[in-house]
């Protein structure tokens, strides 16, 4: 099919859907943890590193558990199941280590974070083994149910054959966006964010809030490390989150601090990303330095046309101190 002069097959176009899915996810989970942190009024830039080691964590286990001699862990959906746990746990921890310098400790939320970020560069660089070995990836948790030639093969092939972390991540940012709006925890959350004091006057209790959420944002952030090591690329690599951690946070503040809007912001960064790996068989022939930079220049255009109009919650990044 040729539009506007380009060639365009339907391989190329499914092809680009399904690497914009598998590049939009990690941003999306670190896009949803920098939106839990903020609505607790704590700035989260340690999400790359909390993602780094959990990508970190979680590819060790598997490596661990493939060379062990536990039959439990002898079946990849089990052992695979338990390192993506060990990688959401790890992020948790990260959350809750983040959390502890700056409600505790009152540290500047962006000094904390860089402390994250370098501490997992560190220890991730310093341990890290480039012989070491691994069974297996997350399989696909619904194959496609249409054969190759039936008219709703190409669909199929971009709905199915996802593994279940794709799945979930979908899940999730509906859960978060309906919990934020529509219960007691989200008013609480949004409350904090806003004015811990008037919150706090009300009986709620803000740190222990605050500590709760950066857990479950460090979780989602090591969903996403354990997403690139276990479902995606299969392997670890020293720095291999790549900035994804920051560009989550510019998807937020894209997103206007909103669940739907951040995950629309991923999928749009997701696209681009995919888009630049496909020009090839669009027929276009453009330098590749040019093309591997279309993603991040969009982003700061993006961004320079909403961060003005989008307003973050009044209180976050100041230290709260309770009476």
């Amino acid at each position: 099919m040729d539009i506007l002069g380009l060639t365009i097959t339907t391989g190329a176009v499914i092809a680009t859907l399904n690497a914009t899915i598998r590049q939009a996810i990690p941003i999306t989970l670190g896009s949803q943890s920098g939106l839990l942190s903020e609505r607790s009024s704590i700035v989260n830039i340690g999400i790359e590193g909390m993602m780094l080691m959990a990508a970190f964590s979680g590819y060790m286990m598997n490596s661990y558990l493939s060379g062990s001699d536990i039959s439990t862990f002898a079946d990849d959906n089990m052992r695979l199941g338990v390192c993506v746990l060990v990688g959401v746990l790890t992020g948790g921890l990260m959350g809750l280590f983040h959390a502890l310098l700056c409600i505790r400790y009152k540290v500047d939320h962006i000094i904390s974070g860089t402390v994250v970020n370098i501490l997992a560069a560190g220890v991730t660089g310093y341990f890290y083994n480039a012989q070491t070995e691994t069974k297996g990836k997350i399989p696909p948790l619904i194959s496609n149910p249409w054969e190759k030639g039936d008219f709703l093969y190409n669909v199929g092939a971009v709905l199915f054959d996802k593994d279940i972390i794709t799945y979930l991540t979908f899940v999730i940012v509906g859960f978060i966006a309906f919990a934020l709006f529509r219960t007691v925890w989200g008013l609480r959350t949004r409350s904090i964010g806003e004015n811990p004091r008037a919150a706090d006057t009300l009986g709620i209790n803000v740190y222990r809030l605050q500590y709760t959420n950066l857990f479950f944002s460090g979780a989602l952030a090591g969903l996403a490390g354990a997403y690139l090591t276990l479902a995606d690329v299969g392997v670890f690599e020293r720095g291999m989150t790549a900035g994804k951690g920051f560009i989550a946070l510019a998807v937020m503040i894209f997103g206007k601090w909103h669940p739907i809007g951040a995950l629309m912001g991923a999928l749009l960064f997701g696209f681009l990303t995919a888009l630049q790996s496909q020009l090839q068989f669009f027929g276009i022939v453009v330098p590749h330095q040019l093309v591997a930079l279309i993603p991040y220049a969009v982003t700061v255009i993006v961004l320079a046309g909403f961060v003005g109009r989008a307003r973050p919650p009044a209180h976050v990044g100041q230290a709260y101190e309770v009476e």
